[in-house]
């Protein structure tokens, strides 16, 4: 009997250490696996759209219609992050319903796509489909907040600040440069024409030759117009923009005097705050990555995976119009 005692005395005295390493591993694993099962998939509500759609998918549908999928892989993995973020931020991680038109962020349908693509839509899908994958998750955050990831068209060359454009300075959305538009953009530049009648009509204030003469469009550091004042007329530059239907506030203006016509001439094409389109091209035909790409446009951010917790996880359910 003593020997028996021994033995087991002896066993115990190795099994005590493996059984104290064991019991916090298991409650770890058991932590993890309760952690991934309260981890809820989110899905988008997109207005006109018939039922939810799960995150990723919707990000495949934004960046196809958002970004011309000729555009390099990096570019496309930018507007990836910027699109998952910006919807995170507009429908408040998939609580509140989202346009799908430029109010928003453009979104369009397997459907709509291989309409649009026809014989190329197999090799468009997967592309646009692999720089969603490569940047599953990733959103844009400033210190712990989802950002809100603006994004336009084309620049000047440098883009716009939330405070020129609305007057609330935001820190992230600031003025960097962003070269090499004009050679990748086909609405850099543009020109237009209107009949002076046209144009009275329009502003609803009867302009002549003295009243152009008189014009001054007054810029901000980022050569856009802040605000064009002349004899008894005085809007901002985007209010002018909005009126006269321009392609965004960097614009001057001439007045032909004989043929009554003005003309008009623009630069960039879009609000101009946050990510440039057609600069992330322009970047990312440099060789720069979708990371350094959007660390550029989004000054002082960060990206990181984006996950939901909640016991109860969110069914989404259409609330109301996404207002402009």
């Amino acid at each position: 009997m003593d020997k028996l005692l021994t033995v087991l005395f002896i066993l115990l005295l190795f099994l005590i250490p493996f059984l104290l390493k064991q019991a916090p591993e298991m409650e770890v694993e058991k932590k993890a696996k309760e952690v991934k099962e309260e981890l809820c998939p989110v899905d988008i509500t997109v207005s006109g759209v018939d039922k939810p759609i799960p995150l990723e998918e919707y990000i495949v549908g934004v960046v196809a219609a958002e970004m011309p999928v000729t555009f390099h892989v990096e570019a496309l993995k930018a507007q990836s992050v910027a699109a998952r973020t910006y919807s995170l931020r507009a429908t408040d991680s998939g609580k509140k319903p989202i346009a799908a038109n430029v109010s928003a962020q453009v979104f369009v349908t397997e459907a709509e796509r291989k309409k649009r693509w026809g014989k190329e839509f197999e090799n468009n899908e997967r592309k646009v489909r692999a720089a969603v994958k490569a940047t599953e998750g990733d959103v844009l955050v400033f210190g712990e907040e989802i950002i809100s990831a603006m994004f336009f068209s084309t620049s000047n060359g440098q883009t716009e600040t939330a405070q020129n454009f609305s007057g609330n300075d935001v820190p992230y959305l600031q003025s960097v440069e962003s070269p090499g538009e004009e050679d990748v953009a086909p609405k850099f530049e543009q020109k237009s024409e209107m009949k002076l009648a046209e144009w009275n009509k329009v502003l609803g204030v009867e302009w002549d030759a003295g009243r152009f003469g008189s014009l001054q469009l007054i810029r901000n550091p980022t050569g856009r117009v802040q605000k064009a004042v002349t004899t008894g007329f005085e809007v901002s530059g985007r209010e002018m923009r909005e009126l006269l239907g321009l392609a965004s506030t960097d614009f001057d203006i001439a007045f032909d005097v004989t043929n009554k016509i003005v003309h008009v001439t623009t630069t960039g094409y879009g609000h101009g705050v946050g990510m440039s389109q057609y600069g992330a091209e322009a970047y990312a035909q440099k060789g720069w990555t979708a990371e350094s790409i959007l660390l550029h446009y989004y000054s002082g951010t960060k990206i990181k995976k984006f996950t939901l917790l909640d016991s109860k996880c969110l069914k989404t359910s259409s609330l109301a119009d996404n207002s402009e």
